[in-house]
């Protein structure tokens, strides 16, 4: 199990943040997803990273400019 970090700019609300965690969702399967507009950051709980670059291009299709802060590996 992973633990990814996404740097997330151009989030301004709540609302911002449900988008980004729908689509998400929609895109791979998720143990945990969380948004934050104010840290500018999404943070995924996931098995793997094999999904890595489909989820920061279907946050990009949302309008949002986004790329990979750091990944921690959960399983130590």
């Amino acid at each position: 199990m992973i633990k990814i970090f996404l740097d997330v700019d151009g989030m301004m609300c709540g609302m911002c943040e449900a988008h980004i965690n729908d689509i998400v969702r929609k895109t791979t399967k998720i143990k945990k997803i969380k948004s934050n507009h104010k840290k500018k950051e999404t943070i995924i709980v996931l098995e793997n990273d094999n999904d890595l670059n489909k989820i920061i291009e279907a946050i990009k299709s949302l309008g949002y400019n986004c790329s990979l802060n750091r990944i921690e590996n959960l399983d130590k």
